[in-house]
């Protein structure tokens, strides 16, 4: 009886344990880790089938597992500076353990591999944008005129401007965007927000991070960009209207501007057909704490 037990007791607590895998996402990445004798995998659509076969399994089990986005230059780095044998299922394993506290992941939650496969490339993308950006913001350094931290200064503004753009958005589901022109490239952030019963916004912490680093760093480095705003609810006609960055600050942009923006592929230039039942037009004023272009000006710029 004492065996029995103990064996329902271990059963219970395996239930209890996290766990994390680390999965290869792309056909680049698993050919990288194939030059170790002891991964074991021979082609990459089969060690899916693996790994989509495995988190079933724990899941009907009842155990709780959060996928991981295992990079193997990242994997290799690790292994070399702990003095690590990378061609060990157990180097493998303290990597993705590590990756579980510090990387990109998504839990899974009984979801197809081919829709949590994007998920957490998208999760890496945005905490990807949002380091950069963050180390960008810190290199600003400080205001020559009144020794001020620009970027410490430009991230209050950025979330004072993102607090007072939800609270004048209109009701239901609001989908921003916002991007800022830069070296090497345009950093893009995203943030998905809706409005509770009590007239508070819900929104996820870590992409509202990401969004606010990035609008501050094109007000500190007084970038161009610009942010859109959809919002979307029932028995409505969807809204789109936006601002771009100009003296620190948001300016309105025209409906004519916003559709522009909307009706224009990014990469291309080309047109594209607008959309039925939306409509395109001017945002609503955010007041002082709008600046460039709705509010006063500052005693000076930094």
């Amino acid at each position: 009886m004492a065996h029995t037990d103990r064996t329902t007791t271990r059963r219970v607590l395996h239930r209890e344990v996290a766990g994390t895998i680390g999965l290869l996402t792309d056909e680049y990445d698993f050919r990288a880790m194939r030059r170790y004798r002891s991964f074991i995998f021979d082609d990459h659509e089969t060690y899916l089938r693996q790994v989509e076969a495995l988190l079933k399994t724990r899941a009907a089990q009842g155990s709780h597992t959060t996928v991981a986005l295992f990079d193997p230059q990242e994997y290799a780095d690790f292994c070399e500076g702990r003095g690590l044998d990378p061609d060990l299922p157990s180097s493998r394993a303290r990597f993705t353990a590590e990756l579980a506290a510090t990387g990109p992941t998504v839990p899974y939650e009984g979801q197809q591999l081919a829709d949590l496969l994007p998920a957490l490339v998208d999760e890496a993308v945005r905490q990807a944008t949002w380091e950069y950006a963050s180390t960008l913001l810190a290199r600003v350094g400080a205001c020559a005129t009144c020794g001020e931290d620009i970027g410490g200064t430009a991230f209050d503004r950025a979330s004072k401007l993102l607090v007072r753009i939800l609270d004048t958005a209109p009701p239901g589901d609001r989908h921003l965007v916002c991007s800022v022109s830069g070296t090497p490239e345009t950093l893009v952030a995203a943030l998905h927000a809706d409005r509770a019963a009590d007239g508070t916004s819900r929104l996820d912490e870590a992409e509202a991070l990401e969004f606010t680093t990035v609008l501050a760093l094109g007000i500190a480095t007084r970038s161009p960009g610009g942010l859109v705003m959809r919002t979307t609810a029932p028995a409505t006609t969807d809204r789109v209207y936006g601002w771009r960055l100009r003296g620190g600050g948001l300016e309105p942009l025209t409906a004519g501007e916003v559709f522009d923006a909307y009706c224009t592929d990014v990469e291309s230039g080309d047109l594209i057909s607008p959309e039925s039942g939306v409509d395109y037009g001017v945002p609503p004023d955010l007041g002082e704490e709008g600046e460039g272009g709705q509010g006063p000006e500052p005693e000076h710029r930094h």
